[in-house]
């Protein structure tokens, strides 16, 4: 079976133009079926599969409370690695070919209120290598709405401190973002006396917001930093490094700013897609806002 899963990876890199984290999401979602499989005593082999037993498998998942989101994203994997079979002629019919995905229902993303984000920035308010790192990330995220892989992907050549510009990467294309007056001042404190401390053992490493190993920080170990400092601000909201981004669209839009400015910001290809914030509808955005007047 690993065997089968390596090949369809390396089918997945010649042939699809996909993320890192969808192809770690496929792989993890398709190993998670057949762990299902062995845990359940069923000695299937990869050409008598039915519908039926990937039917059984997406019963389980809602049994067990996965999300509507989740159980799309599996559905979606499973799909692509039998496609795959298919095609490859490991199996003679596809059982995978007509599994539904259940219906989603679009939730207004949640935002913070500007007292809630004052409230967070301030957390990390201490002087050590890591609150002045946490500082500048929070401060950087809500100043340019960027994607959290995009953020902790930055290299500090990436940054252009005289001028509060900063061009963050995603897989299609790079974009140059400016920020405001409170990030220029957190990322000023924390280049000239956090990160040189925390590269000390890594002194080559060019990640601009390093781990304490100097390295790059993974999507998970920013996303518990945040939980951490919502939990220390009081805040009784789920955050994610997505409500950041999501927050600062919002108070964008509060503050009259054109969403094709906004889609063009968060880049977003479909402008559709940046709709939803005109639902949702600040003086630290003001400043940034100013700037955006530029983008043409």
């Amino acid at each position: 079976m690993q065997d089968l899963i390596n090949e369809f990876v390396l089918q997945l890199h010649k042939k699809k133009n996909i993320s890192p984290n969808t192809e770690e999401s496929y792989i993890r979602d398709v190993r998670k079926l057949f762990e299902y499989f062995e845990k359940e005593n069923k000695k299937v082999q990869i050409n008598t599969i039915l519908k039926e037993d990937l039917e059984e498998y997406i019963i389980h998942l809602q049994s067990i409370g996965r999300a509507p989101t989740t159980i799309s994203r599996t559905i979606a994997s499973i799909k692509a690695f039998f496609n795959f079979l298919y095609t490859e002629a490991y199996i003679e019919f596809n059982p995978a070919a007509n599994l539904k995905s259940p219906k989603i229902v679009k939730k207004t993303p949640e935002i913070l209120s500007v007292k809630e984000i004052d409230l967070l920035l301030s957390q990390p308010s201490g002087k050590t290598p890591k609150q002045l790192r946490d500082k500048a990330m929070l401060e950087l995220l809500y100043a340019t709405g960027m994607r959290v892989t995009e953020l902790i992907t930055l290299k500090i050549t990436d940054v252009n401190i005289n001028v509060e510009k900063i061009t963050c990467h995603d897989r299609k294309k790079d974009r140059v973002l400016e920020f405001g007056q409170e990030a220029h001042k957190a990322l000023t404190e924390y280049l000239e006396e956090g990160r040189p401390q925390l590269i000390s053992k890594n002194i080559k490493s060019d990640v601009l917001f390093p781990n304490c190993a100097g390295g790059e920080m993974s999507r998970q170990g920013f996303w518990k930093l945040l939980k951490k400092y919502g939990e220390k601000a009081g805040i009784n909201k789920d955050i994610t490094p997505h409500t950041l981004r999501h927050s600062f669209a919002a108070h964008l839009v509060e503050n009259g700013a054109n969403l094709k400015v906004i889609q063009k910001m968060l880049g977003h290809s479909d402008i559709s897609t940046t709709h939803m914030y005109m639902e949702t509808g600040s003086s630290r955005v003001k400043n940034i806002y100013d700037k955006t007047q530029n983008i043409v």
